[in-house]
């Protein structure tokens, strides 16, 4: 298989470039010809979820706050922070590329249940099982969302699990920095042998993408998208 190339955070590092995790990133990612484009979600106080990467917005801690107070907050390109019902709306005009979802962790178990729960249900509400899939740095999350829907595909991002520890654990495949695969130079080959998937986050340079696609990763995900279609 051709390693297989997936937009981090949306196709946003354009010319001018837009916002990460954006409506418009996603959009410019549906107009490439890739596999995917990956996001990440956040709850509210209030159990809204939206798409935004960082714990905070300025001084405000997205998850300490209800939704009322989040929905107007502007991304850098004066769009307001999607929610993921949003972002699946306008995911799905694309079916061909696969929405790579990326459920933050909380520092609970019983709320990282429930935004496993909220993500499966608006995934099942919008009918994009087939065109979603799930990461997480959180193993509570990647296994209850096995554990909730099975045929989920479900990817770990930590890069601390062999292959081997994945596959016990009933997860779909390895999804690490790049530099966990140059330390374990073995793990691409032991992940297929077992039939995970690999992915390498963040290749940001196309000699590192030449060394792993020569090493026949699956996937990597990248904030030059564009660049990596033309190697």
């Amino acid at each position: 298989m051709q390693t297989q190339i997936i937009a981090h955070r949306g196709f946003w590092k354009t010319n001018p470039a837009t916002a990460e995790n954006s409506i418009q990133a996603l959009e410019n990612a549906q107009n490439l010809n890739i596999y995917g484009s990956e996001f990440d979600v956040r709850m509210s106080k209030d159990g809204v979820l939206i798409v935004y990467h960082d714990e905070y917005y300025g001084t405000l801690e997205i998850s300490k706050n209800i939704f009322k107070v989040l929905e107007n907050l502007e991304l850098k390109n004066g769009e307001n922070i999607p929610t993921l019902k949003n972002y699946l709306e306008k995911g799905k005009e694309n079916p061909s590329l696969k929405l790579m979802i990326e459920l933050k962790p909380i520092n609970s178990k019983f709320k990282e249940n429930d935004l496993v729960q909220k993500a499966i249900q608006l995934v099942k509400e919008l009918q994009v099982e087939s065109q979603t899939e799930f990461i997480s740095f959180s193993l509570n999350i990647c296994k209850q969302l096995k554990k909730e829907e099975p045929d989920l595909k479900v990817h770990y991002l930590n890069g601390d699990l062999s292959p081997l520890e994945i596959k016990e654990k009933g997860l779909d495949g390895i999804d690490y920095h790049y530099s966990a695969f140059m330390k374990n130079p073995t793990w691409i080959s032991e992940a297929k042998t077992l039939g995970l998937t690999t992915n390498a986050w963040t290749v940001n340079e196309i000699e590192i993408f030449k060394l792993l696609r020569k090493q026949g990763i699956d996937f990597v995900t990248t904030d030059i998208p564009d660049l990596l279609l033309n190697e």
